[in-house]
């Protein structure tokens, strides 16, 4: 029973079907903790817009042959801030250690993707990737 005791007690937690067809329901879920946590409307849109891209991600790339969960973990830390986690046990992704995609460079220059991962990174002030166990963990804070 210990580990129960350490965890926040302010912590909210959805778990759904990682699967494109839960995106909107894991959006809205993000929308009211961040409302509830006074975040501003700007900050929420850029709250979803983060996040579209995080469980695009994790949908793609996590379970190539689909029929995984992802949990996402919400800590409202007060004054107006959010910290957000987002848990799946699929195949082991640190997105954190992709290069930047080079904006400056001509768009058939470019490799496919890597785009949303540097979204996300500009949208949040602080961005963590772990692997503990079977589960990637990824720590964004609003």
């Amino acid at each position: 029973d210990m580990l129960f005791a350490t965890l926040d007690p302010t912590m909210r937690a959805v778990t759904l079907p990682a699967s494109l067809e839960h995106l909107k329901e894991a959006l809205d879920f993000l929308e009211a903790l961040a409302r509830e946590a006074g975040l501003e409307e700007k900050r929420i849109l850029e709250i979803q817009l983060a996040l579209e891209e995080v469980l695009a991600n994790v949908f793609t790339y996590a379970y190539p042959d689909g029929g995984g969960v992802v949990e996402i973990r919400c800590f409202p830390e007060g004054s107006g801030r959010l910290a957000i986690e987002v848990r799946d046990r699929g195949i082991p992704f640190d997105c954190l250690s992709r290069k930047d995609p080079d904006l400056e460079a001509v768009l058939d220059d470019r490799p496919i993707g890597g785009l949303g991962i540097f979204l996300f990174k500009r949208l949040s002030s602080r961005v963590e990737y772990r692997r503990e166990d079977d589960t990637n963990i990824l720590s964004l804070l609003f």
